[in-house]
């Protein structure tokens, strides 16, 4: 049914529906034309463990959550089926699956962005004699044509969290996949690509830029999938799909699913669905986001930054002729290390760490280390404490955890600033942790800059719901999504840097010691 067109007797559309499939949550919120949430609903994402440091989701019991979140977010609103405007997907990145195209059967779990099972293929080609050659060859062209494209893999680097060599690992060990390929017969897919699939009963296959250019398998410059990589890996560039705008008509979902079906106007990957809720559209904005993991964006424009150490490029949304890019910087283990903590019973409910924190002057010397995801830059980085002493308590433990999120996030904010050759705008916070004000103030404190924080902290279903909402007409352009933020507190600079020299000079040195291990 066309976007406005209303059966006989039906409530107008006047709701869009965002849905994020996080890490380690589900969620779904129904907004309202003043982006207002009239209805929520979540479920936990269940990892699967199948061996040491594989991490696996079901595709099937994810597909049920995902409609199940769908039906009971409309249901807590009050709200019927086809009241909905149009449906927004934000996804994890880098997630993804294989499955037959004729059948429609996965050859496996998803394996997440998380998963390790690549870890000997990272590490053989990143010793290799042929990645040494790729770098002098792209140095040489870099060198001679001045074109960043082509530096990037002048220093390429493979890493754990990269679809890449899980991929190049798919085809070296499931002889399924490997046999449907050679016949062009093999589907890849990121979340969001699947979830289409579902919805639409394989009638439509696809993902959007954003998604797409998370993988490290598709050429940002170039925006299409990377041919040259994919013959290094020995992956067939048939299994790809389609890229398609990310604010976009995708078409409707079947409507034996909900009972109608509706229009799916928009997929995203989470970050820089976050980055467009945050209303980050100008050169120069900065959005953080403190979730199971931290991420650093910043929005370049119409300009592509070639990778940088420690920074990455990425598409963060196409509209029509918009192409808007963006700056990655990113850590893992933020809200990771802050559920282990209390899974060991350090506290009991996350809102005690910040009156825990504040009600010591310090953390007595206790460093807090968060290495339980691989690093890129050593994947033998381990998590520990230290500085521990007889008088040092869970206080102390506690309050060394939320330090070290705040001097990571210094340590991030100091690259982009080196690195990203563009004034830095206005620096918007949001996942989990931004709702922890003792992170809040040090971060401010430690870059000197003023950080806002929005009122909902949920920003990857907001730029979900807001991308669908601009496809079907709810809402007319950005400068009236820019007019719905609410902003809930303004974290401004209170002390001086050298305050806190003493104490991230000591972290540093734990940081020092933690790696190689």
């Amino acid at each position: 049914m066309p976007c406005g067109q209303q059966e006989s007797g039906a409530a107008p559309a006047r709701y869009v529906v965002g849905v994020d499939v996080g890490s380690t949550v589900l969620k779904c919120h129904v907004y309202d034309r003043a982006a207002a949430v009239r209805g929520s609903s979540c479920r936990k994402v269940e990892s699967l463990y199948p061996r040491p440091g594989w991490v696996e989701l079901d595709p099937e019991v994810l597909w049920s959550q995902f409609v199940g979140v769908v039906k009971e977010a409309v249901q807590a609103a009050g709200l019927h089926m086809r009241q909905i405007a149009g449906l927004g997907i934000s996804t994890q990145r880098a997630t993804f699956i294989t499955w037959h195209k004729r059948t429609g059967k996965p050859f496996h779990n998803f394996i997440s962005w998380q998963d390790l099972r690549s870890i000997e293929l990272v590490n053989s080609w990143n010793k290799s004699l042929l990645l040494k050659v790729v770098h002098v060859i792209f140095t040489v062209l870099h060198f001679l044509t001045g074109n960043d494209r082509y530096l990037a893999p002048s220093f390429l680097t493979f890493s754990t969290k990269q679809t890449s060599m899980k991929l190049s690992w798919v085809f070296k060990n499931i002889h399924e996949a490997e046999e449907a390929a050679k016949k062009n017969n093999c589907c890849f897919g990121t979340v969001d690509t699947w979830l289409l699939y579902r919805l639409t009963k394989g009638s439509v296959y696809a993902t959007d830029y954003s998604n797409a250019s998370a993988t490290g398998v598709f050429e940002p410059f170039m925006k299409c999938w990377n041919p040259t990589l994919c013959n290094l890996l020995s992956i067939p560039m048939s299994i790809y799909p389609p890229v398609k705008d990310t604010s976009f008509n995708f078409g409707s979902a079947d409507s034996e699913i909900f009972g109608v079906p509706i229009p799916i106007m928009a997929v995203v990957a989470d970050q820089q669905s976050a980055m467009f809720g945050e209303c980050c559209f100008h050169p120069g904005d900065v959005k953080l986001t403190m979730g199971t993991g931290c991420f650093w964006n910043v929005n370049t424009g119409e300009h592509l930054f070639a990778s940088r150490r420690g920074l990455y490029p990425l598409i963060g949304w196409k509209i029509g002729e918009e192409v808007v890019y963006l700056t990655e910087g990113c850590m893992s283990d933020i809200g990771t290390a802050i559920k282990w903590a209390q899974d060991i019973n350090l506290f009991t409910n996350v809102d005690e760490t910040e009156k825990m924190a504040r009600s010591i002057v310090d953390s007595q010397g206790v460093c807090f280390v968060p290495g339980f995801q691989v690093s890129v830059n050593d994947p033998y980085l381990c998590a520990s404490f230290m500085g521990l002493k007889p008088s040092t308590t869970r206080n102390h433990l506690v309050r060394a955890i939320l330090e070290s999120v705040a001097f990571r996030n210094k340590q991030l904010y100091d690259i982009i600033v080196k690195k990203v050759r563009i004034p830095l705008q206005t620096i918007r916070a949001d996942g989990g942790v931004s709702n922890n004000s003792f992170v809040m103030q040090m971060t401010s404190d430690l870059i000197n800059k003023k950080i806002e924080k929005p009122a909902n902290a949920d920003m990857s279903s907001l730029g979900a719901a807001f991308l669908a909402g601009l496809a079907s007409g709810f809402w007319t352009d950005k400068e009236q999504l820019k007019k719905l933020r609410r902003i809930e507190a303004v974290f401004e600079p209170q002390k001086d840097l050298e305050e806190y020299k003493p104490a991230m000079d000591i972290w540093l040195q734990a940081m020092k010691r933690s790696l190689h291990w």
